[in-house]
């Protein structure tokens, strides 16, 4: 019998994970032991008594009798693909830190680009905020970010014609970011508020819709028309800026283009590594497994 290492096994290369995963069987037993920390649970009635079988790849719950893998109610539910190319595309979509594009993850797994598009799709819903555990506090910049392409890289008859995605940005300096599309710049007003704690340190641009914000905080605008790009030793939005150019190098630079609608889960995607990336490449799997439950369809992905 091929003698596996455990869930906590230290993946610092795809070849570390291939060597410590080495077939589909030990894929499925890593992830049962970390979704399934806690005893095992019926995903179809929720009862904690089931039963294995001989091949290691199946369940049966002893309550509602249903027969189940352990990818049922997860994002790999109803996938062909074996769940050890599934941890592998896990790894480079968090070890890149810029992220990868569809017809390389295509290229490295071996399947179709639209399989690795589709992959990567599920893989950055399981990766969206669904809440917050507190505000941000102490220095917090806020900046927004325009995406959409440039107007001279149109053809004449279509500039000025497709409207630019707007998303505003907070990052608590030492701590997390948090990025969110939004329609119009002032909506970033209620983004900070709803985000940000009252009295905190806030630094931002000078863009006239933020003018009252010293009102709820301690509030900084660097006015960078005038060429002013810091007040103070702290007193200046460079992380913030810094962040949006890293989500630019991964648009533009990885994916070369992506719609307005799918914007929010590209966005998803790099800001749930940009706050780990201090963690350790096989933690950083181990916690993206923790978050993989609920479905994502290609017929709901592609829809209107």
């Amino acid at each position: 019998m091929t003698k596996r290492k455990s869930k906590s096994a230290d993946f610092k290369s795809l070849y570390d994970l291939f060597e410590a995963i080495p077939d589909e069987v030990a894929a499925i037993s890593y992830f049962k032991n970390i979704i399934w920390k806690n005893g095992e649970r019926c995903p179809y009635c929720g009862h904690d008594k089931v039963y294995a079988f001989s091949d290691g790849k199946a369940w049966k719950c002893a309550k509602c009798r249903q027969r189940f893998s352990i990818r049922v109610g997860t994002i790999f539910e109803d996938s062909k693909i074996p769940l050890r190319k599934w941890l592998a595309a896990i790894w480079l979509i968090t070890s890149h830190r810029k992220g990868i594009a569809s017809t390389q993850i295509a290229r490295d797994l071996n399947v179709t680009q639209k399989t690795g598009w589709f992959m990567l799709h599920r893989l950055r819903h399981a990766a969206r905020t669904r809440s917050f555990n507190r505000p941000l506090r102490g220095f917090v910049e806020a900046d927004e970010g325009y995406f959409g392409g440039k107007d001279k890289n149109r053809h004449k008859e279509n500039r000025r014609k497709v409207k630019k995605t707007l998303a505003v940005g907070l990052l608590e300096r030492q701590g997390e970011l948090r990025v969110f599309p939004i329609k119009h710049t002032g909506q970033m007003i209620g983004a900070i508020v709803r985000n940000v704690k009252e009295g905190s340190r806030l630094m931002t641009d000078s863009a006239p819709v933020l003018a009252n914000m010293g009102a709820l905080y301690d509030h900084t605008a660097v006015n960078h028309s005038r060429g002013q790009y810091g007040d103070g030793a702290d007193g200046h939005t460079n992380s913030i800026e810094g962040v949006w150019a890293l989500i630019k190098r991964q648009i533009y630079g990885i994916h070369h283009w992506v719609s307005a609608k799918h914007l929010d889960r590209y966005l998803a995607e790099a800001v749930w590594r940009y706050n780990r990336r201090d963690v350790k490449d096989s933690n950083r799997i181990a916690d993206f497994l923790t978050r993989v439950d609920g479905r994502l369809t290609y017929a709901s992905l592609i829809a209107p």
